[in-house]
C-alpha cells in the first residue's frame, strides 16, 4: 500500500482494513493532505480524519469498510464542486484518480469513472459525432452532476442527465461492490438517479450519448440599467420557444478582471444565454425579441461546435468561496420578476454575484421510460442566487440569498436538486418519494455510514 502516513496497528486497530489500498492514504498534517481535500468551493476547508485517494473500486470498498468499522461517516469527493461542509471527522474518499473513460459509438454510450470531468467526455464523444448531457461547465465531475439530476443545454430536448443512465457500478455501505441497473438492485437504480446522497458510492457509470455535434448558441449582454426591460421581455419570450432551444438569463456583478472584455469589466450586466440545435436562420428569428429589448453590449451568439459549450455561460474556472441558494418556480409572472428585481437589481443594494433564471419544461418535465428520483419536474423555471464569500459585502451574502428565495415563495415549487444550494433538501421530493428514498437508504445503509 502506498501511503503518506504510517498506519500502525497499535495506533489504529482497524488499520488492517486499509492494508490492500493501492492509492495514497492521508491523515491531517501529512504532506499533500491539504491539496488532496481541497474542493472547488473554497468557502469550506475540509478536515476529515482520514483520506483515501482511491485508484480502484476496491480502494473505495476498503475505505467504506474502514469507516463502517470505526463508526465514522464516509464521504466522497471528486472535483469538490458540491462541497457544502468541512467534512470534520469523516473518512473522505477522493475519486479524482478514477479516470477511466470508454466511448461505445455503436451503442451511443460512454462509460465514465467517478473522477472524470465532463470535458473529457465531451471531447471523446465528439470524435464520433456524439455529445453527453453535460451542464454549463464541462469542468464539473460527470458522476456527481448526474446523480443530482443534471440539467444542461440539451435538457429541454433530451431530459436530465440522470434520465439517460444505463447502469452504475457502486460500493454500498457494507463495503461490497455491486452493479446496479434496471434488472439489478432496481431500488438503488431508481434512487441514485436523482437522489444523489447517502445511497452508495458510485465508482463508474454508463450513460447515453446523443447525436449532437453543433449548436447555435452563446450569450447577449445588456447593461444592468436595462434589467427590468430585458427580464420582462425574456419572461414572455422564453415559454414560446421550441423544445430544442434552451435559455437562461442572469444578473451579473462582474469583477474588475482584466481578462473580461472592457464593456463588462467591473460592471453590473444582464446576460441572456441561448442554445439551439435548430438552424441558424431559425435561431436568429427567435432571438429578435431579446436582442431588441435593450441596448446590446456584446453578442456572442453564433454557430459553434458542441465542444465549445462552456463559452455559453462562461462560468468561473478558478476555485472561490461561494454560497448559493435556489428554488423552482411553477410560473414566472410579472409579480415574480418584480420581486426578484427588488432583491437583485442595481437599486437593491444586493452584493450577489449572480441571480439566474432558467427555463425548464420540455423533456425535463417528463419521466423517462425507466422512472427515477429526479426532482423539479413540475417547475417551469428555476431561480438561483450565488454570492462570493470574500471582499466587500461578503457578510451580507447569506441574508441576501435567504431574502431572494423567500421573496418568491408565492410562486415557488420543488426545483432541480443541483440548483437548490446547501441545506436540507428533503422537501424537494413528494412525501411518497421521500419515504421511498428513506426506505432505500435504510435497506442499504442501516447504520448511516453514507448518510447525507
Amino acid at each position: 500500500m502506498t501511503t503518506t502516513s504510517t498506519l500502525s496497528a497499535s495506533a489504529d486497530r482497524h488499520a488492517e482494513t486499509l492494508r490492500g489500498v493501492r492509492g495514497p492514504v492521508f491523515r491531517p498534517g501529512d504532506a499533500g493532505f491539504a491539496e488532496e481535500v481541497a474542493g472547488f468551493n473554497a468557502a469550506f476547508q475540509p478536515r476529515p480524519s482520514l483520506v483515501v485517494g482511491a485508484t480502484t473500486a476496491d480502494d473505495v470498498a476498503a475505505a467504506v469498510r474502514y469507516a463502517r468499522a470505526t463508526g465514522a461517516k464516509a464521504r466522497v469527493q471528486a472535483t469538490g464542486h458540491g462541497l457544502s461542509s468541512d467534512l470534520a471527522g469523516t473518512v473522505l474518499v477522493t475519486t479524482k484518480r478514477l479516470t477511466g473513460l470508454r466511448i461505445d459509438p455503436r451503442h451511443r454510450t460512454a462509460t465514465v469513472g467517478a473522477g472524470v470531468r465532463w470535458k473529457a467526455v465531451v471531447d471523446a464523444a465528439a470524435e464520433h459525432g456524439l455529445a453527453p448531457l453535460c451542464g454549463s461547465s464541462s469542468q464539473v465531475g460527470a458522476v456527481g452532476y448526474t446523480l443530482g439530476g443534471g440539467h444542461g443545454s440539451l435538457g429541454r430536448r433530451y431530459g436530465y442527465a440522470a434520465d439517460h443512465v444505463r447502469s452504475l457500478d457502486v460500493v454500498t455501505a457494507d463495503g461490497h461492490r455491486r452493479h446496479v441497473d434496471v434488472l439489478h438492485h432496481h431500488d438503488l437504480f431508481w434512487a441514485l438517479r436523482g437522489g444523489r446522497d447517502g445511497l452508495a458510492v458510485v465508482t463508474s457509470m454508463t450513460v447515453d450519448l446523443v447525436p449532437v455535434t453543433r449548436l447555435h448558441g452563446g450569450g447577449i449582454f445588456h447593461p444592468g440599467t436595462s434589467a427590468k426591460e430585458v427580464l420582462h421581455a425574456w419572461r414572455t419570450w422564453a415559454p414560446t420557444l421550441p423544445e430544442h432551444v434552451s435559455t437562461s438569463v442572469a444578473l451579473l456583478r462582474l469583477p474588475p478582471d482584466p481578462a473580461l472584455p472592457e464593456p463588462l469589466r467591473g460592471q453590473f450586466v444582464v446576460h441572456v444565454r441561448f442554445t439551439s440545435t435548430g438552424t441558424a436562420a431559425e435561431a436568429d428569428r427567435l432571438l429578435q425579441p431579446v436582442r431588441a429589448a435593450a441596448p446590446v453590449l456584446i453578442d456572442t451568439i453564433g454557430e459553434m461546435p458542441f465542444t465549445a459549450i462552456d463559452s455559453v455561460h462562461a462560468d468561473p474556472t478558478r476555485p472561490m468561496p461561494v454560497a448559493q441558494s435556489g428554488t423552482g418556480l411553477r410560473e414566472l409572472c410579472a409579480g415574480t420578476l418584480d420581486a426578484v428585481l427588488a432583491r437583485a437589481d442595481a437599486a437593491s443594494g444586493s452584493t450577489l454575484a449572480m441571480v439566474e433564471l432558467r427555463l425548464l419544461g420540455g423533456a425535463l418535465a417528463r419521466q423517462p421510460r425507466v422512472p427515477n428520483a429526479v426532482t423539479g419536474r413540475g417547475a417551469q423555471f428555476s431561480l438561483l442566487g450565488l454570492g462570493v464569500l470574500a471582499g466587500p459585502g461578503a457578510e451580507r451574502v447569506p441574508q441576501q440569498l435567504h431574502a431572494l428565495t423567500t421573496t418568491v415563495q408565492p410562486w415557488a415549487t420543488a426545483g432541480p436538486l443541483n440548483l437548490a444550494g446547501g441545506g436540507d433538501h428533503s422537501a424537494l421530493w413528494s412525501a411518497a418519494d421521500r419515504a421511498r428514498l428513506a426506505t432505500v437508504r435504510h435497506r442499504h445503509d442501516p447504520r448511516g455510514t453514507l448518510a447525507p
